[in-house]
């Protein structure tokens, strides 16, 4: 599914930075290989979330969603030199494939995994986050705000996937579908908190960029 007419979308891409090879090759094999590859950022994304680490210029970030680990690449190449990326997933089976790309990237030694329920993993890291990447479990998206937010200074950023939920949003919502409930709670959420400042930008499926008051 494109989000955006198809040549506008390989217009943005062709005058966007290329994909570092790593993460081509990382692209090529999701797709060969793992169920749902969809659920990969992409270029575009993914330069955008590499380029907002690069300004942000975060010790600690932490990932809620790893799938393959595309995201978490992008977003450890604005990490600072003695920074730690801490990333969440609840498939196991997963894990042995994020790992031969962390690994490769030279940035191994400062990307953790964590396999398990991020609700349950969240309150066990003693950790002040600089960068927060959502993007998983939509029906729990509100809680890990509040989960978070006492781990996040002022001016922390957080960076939340799919809001738009491929234009669900703006759409009647059947009676049984919890994650477009959840998601238009979560994006009023976000934009009444008054703790947070927060643009939601149409960027594939909904990217939005909350800053910490």
């Amino acid at each position: 599914m494109n989000f955006l007419p198809e040549k506008i979308d390989n217009y943005v891409e062709t005058h966007s930075q290329p994909e570092p090879d790593l993460l081509q090759e990382l692209y090529r094999e999701t797709w060969q290989k793992v169920l749902a590859p969809r659920m990969l950022s992409g270029h575009l994304q993914g330069r955008v979330l590499s380029m907002l680490s690069k300004l942000i210029r975060p010790k600690n970030i932490l990932e809620i969603g790893t799938y393959t680990g595309y995201s978490a690449l992008c977003l450890a190449e604005g990490m600072q030199k003695q920074g730690a990326l801490h990333t969440i997933d609840h498939n196991e089976e997963l894990h042995d494939f994020q790992r031969k790309y962390f690994d490769k990237s030279g940035l191994g030694s400062q990307i953790i995994q964590h396999t398990g329920n991020a609700l349950d993993i969240i309150p066990t890291l003693s950790i002040d986050f600089d960068l927060v990447f959502i993007d998983a479990d939509k029906v729990n998206y509100p809680n890990y705000i509040e989960l978070l937010l006492p781990k996040l200074h002022t001016g922390a950023v957080i960076l939340s996937d799919n809001v738009l939920w491929s234009g669900k949003v703006v759409e009647p919502v059947a009676k049984d579908d919890k994650d477009t409930k959840a998601l238009l709670t979560y994006n009023t959420l976000l934009n009444e908190h008054p703790k947070l400042e927060t643009v939601l930008l149409p960027i594939r499926d909904g990217l939005t960029i909350s800053r910490v008051l």
